[in-house]
């Protein structure tokens, strides 16, 4: 998704989710963290373009290691860690 998602982008993205799943927002990629879903209003953005704002409804607990990863937040540990190789070393000058 994008920075200019509509309401119906949203609506259409979250029709394939199971619909008696719960809602979280993820937060702050750099120390992650699940979030309840407060408020929902409607207002206006810097732009004066009609809004729809999700209010954060509080802190959870940590965000769960493969959203992060999933949200390409954090590296994923699984994945094969790519080493570097070394090159034959010159003999010192004598």
């Amino acid at each position: 998704m994008d920075q200019h998602t509509t309401v119906a982008e949203l609506i259409e993205c979250l029709s394939a989710c199971n619909p008696d799943a719960v809602v979280r927002l993820a937060v702050a990629p750099d120390f992650p963290f699940a979030h309840y879903l407060g408020a929902i209003t409607e207002g206006h953005d810097e732009d004066g373009a009609e809004a729809i704002f999700l209010a954060d409804g509080g802190q959870q607990y940590y965000l769960p290691h493969p959203v992060a990863v999933a949200l390409s937040w954090v590296s994923d540990p699984t994945a094969p860690v790519p080493t570097r190789r070394r090159g034959r070393r010159s003999s010192p000058p004598q």
